[in-house]
């Protein structure tokens, strides 16, 4: 049953909803389908599912674009509903006739959407039953043929058992197999199989067709003497191992090691050369300024691509349809831009996948709309891309760190940051960058090494404490990373520090035991901050990488609300040009901003990312 019908407006005015079915609706789907599908551009899904206690939904719309109109039903899940398309589409047509913009309350639409609905519902019942009446009959049509099938092959059978004493060349039609059963339906088979006819004469003989096994072993054996002959051949007398000596040059200075190691004392402490705070300022504080020369290579393309459809149409007609502008964008109209834009977004290390919702969204956002006048449609289908990639890459809530934690520090309790990501890459250097830039505004921070999985990982950590000057956590190897992060933090608040930095081995994302310890390190010491680290090298592997951590902490927690990713940090950005596609990929499918940007080896190469820039970058 249709549990909600829905018209509203793009700026949220609700015009019109079902009072007939008037069920209380558990949680709010209508509000998340808007907030998580709706404006971050996944418009162009078939549906949206939305679970509750005790429900679930499903969520289908359709947009009037030239009206500005969103048409939204909500039903069961369970019950599969075939005609809600088909109703949406007639709403949608009625209801276009009488909206007026000046006009918020419609009353008298009630009947009419009674109607329709009884219409869409005959027409999914008629369509149901036409369905049930031809599976029958094709069942019918089939248990005849077979039956016919099976007729006419033991008709075959007879009569190729009758012509065997006539020596006719259909033999092989009342053929059995070796074991003495008949088989029908490898009949055609068997006899392609057992008849051969040379120089017209019919081969009955079982040695030509058969295969021989006795051949085989025969060449099997004398395979493995010559093996065995070629093997004792070339044995060779063991000889002592010769190992090279370095060439000695003439008048050259006496060879020294090339150990670049810091120096040990006489104790047995490494020398390690501390960074002071203040040694340079961290790129996260700097402003990037943004050139202008991308807008000009922007317009360059938009005219590259217009010159095909130039080519197309007349010049009268495309002057006349440029001045008046077009009655309405239909999806042929938009397909030959989309198609470039998403192979663009592509070349731009966008994942295929991700490319093709967006493109899918933004069809369907322009579908239907007036095209202005002295515009064209790809520069319309570009400006729409833009729209929507500012909305996606923008952050939805606050990112400022400084602010949560001095929120934290009233409250007299650290602030957790938990570095998460797959192997090799860069969650200790970068979580040394963080920490580096925290203590430029005077916070306070100490490490904690959780990585007790990969060798050297905890010594790794200790040096960047030792030259950043800054407490570290550690318990060794071979421990339990989630009693560890909750002892470390036991002694953050016991020593006042403001903030505590979890470092986590890297695991892949298909590695259960250590998505099941990251989960469990996760639940039992509720971070206040989740961080994925990932490259911005990946292409495809972006999406993998970030639904299957989201969805292993959600799978393998104990929790009923499981905490999943909250924040990205890209690292290796100073390593891609322009090939700056991952980040909108990350960010596309996990929802989850991107909150740092490592762009090189020093503790300064940490900033912010820039959404304008990236836009440019993915669309020039």
């Amino acid at each position: 049953m249709l549990e909600q019908l829905l018209i509203f407006t793009r700026g949220g005015l609700i015009l019109w909803t079902c009072k007939e079915l008037g069920n209380a609706l558990k949680g709010s789907p209508i509000d998340t389908l808007i907030r998580s599908c709706l404006l971050e551009e996944r418009s162009g899904a078939a549906s949206y599912n939305y679970d509750a206690p005790g429900a679930s939904y499903t969520l289908k719309w359709t947009f009037h674009n030239e009206l500005g109109l969103v048409f939204v039903a909500v039903y069961q899940r369970i019950l599969h509903l075939l005609y809600v398309d088909d109703l949406l589409a007639l709403v949608r047509r009625e209801f276009a006739e009488i909206y007026d913009p000046k006009r918020t309350v419609y009353n008298d639409f009630d009947e009419t959407f009674r109607q329709l609905r009884m219409e869409a519902e005959a027409r999914a019942e008629e369509l149901k039953k036409s369905k049930q009446m031809v599976k029958p009959v094709n069942n019918v049509k089939k248990q005849g043929q077979a039956q016919k099938a099976g007729f006419d092959k033991g008709n075959k059978k007879r009569e190729g058992s009758s012509a065997a004493d006539d020596g006719d060349d259909d033999k092989g039609k009342g053929s059995k197999l070796e074991n003495g059963h008949s088989n029908g339906n490898n009949f055609e088979i068997e006899e392609s199989r057992m008849t051969a006819v040379v120089n017209g004469k019919e081969n009955t003989s079982s040695n030509v067709s058969a295969f021989d096994v006795s051949k085989l072993q025969k060449r099997t054996k004398s395979g493995k003497k010559t093996d065995t002959v070629v093997n004792k051949g070339s044995k060779v007398d063991p000889k002592k191992k010769v190992t090279k000596k370095n060439r000695v040059w003439d008048d050259a200075p006496p060879e020294t090691k090339l150990d670049f190691t810091d120096p040990v004392d006489g104790v047995g402490n490494e020398n390690i050369e501390v960074v002071a705070a203040g040694q340079g300022e961290s790129m996260m504080d700097m402003e990037e300024v943004i050139s202008s020369d991308s807008e000009d290579e922007e317009d360059d393309d938009v005219q590259k691509d217009s010159k095909p459809e130039a080519k197309k149409k007349g010049w009268f007609s495309s002057m006349f349809q440029s001045i008046a502008g077009k009655a309405n964008l239909e999806k042929e109209d938009l397909e030959p831009a989309l198609k470039a834009l998403k192979d663009r977004l592509m070349t731009k290390n966008v994942a295929e996948e991700i490319a093709e919702k967006l493109c899918e969204s933004v069809a369907a956002s322009l579908e239907g709309k007036k095209l202005a006048s002295f515009t064209r449609v790809s520069s319309t289908v570009q400006a729409a891309m833009e729209e929507a990639l500012l909305r996606i890459l923008t952050p939805r809530r606050s990112i400022d760190i400084l602010r949560d934690v001095h929120a934290a520090k009233e409250q007299r309790k650290p602030y957790v940051v938990v570095f998460v990501g797959v192997n090799g890459v860069g969650k200790s250097t970068n979580l040394a960058k963080v920490a580096y830039w925290l203590l430029q505004h005077n916070v306070s921070v100490m490490m904690a090494a959780c990585d007790t999985f990969r060798s050297g990982a905890v010594e790794q950590l200790r040096t960047h404490a030792r030259r950043l000057q800054i407490p570290i956590f550690e318990k060794g190897y071979e421990k339990d990373p989630a009693i560890v992060a909750k002892e470390a933090i036991q002694e953050a608040t016991r020593n006042g520090s403001d903030v505590v930095l979890v470092d986590t081995a890297g695991r892949m994302q298909d590695n259960e035991p250590l998505m099941r310890a990251l989960s469990k390190l996760i639940y039992l010491n509720n971070p206040d901050l989740v961080l994925f680290v990932g490259e911005a090298l990946v292409g495809n592997d972006a999406v993998d990488q970030l639904s299957k951590f989201n969805q292993k902490l959600a799978d393998l927690s104990t929790s009923s609300n499981p905490r999943l990713i909250d924040g990205i940090l890209l690292t290796k950005f100073d390593t891609i040009d322009d090939k700056v596609g991952a980040a909108l990929s990350m960010v596309y499918i996990s929802g989850a901003p991107v909150m740092f940007v490592g762009c090189g080896q020093s503790y300064t190469d940490l900033k912010k990312l820039n959404v304008k820039s990236i836009v440019k970058t993915l669309l020039k």
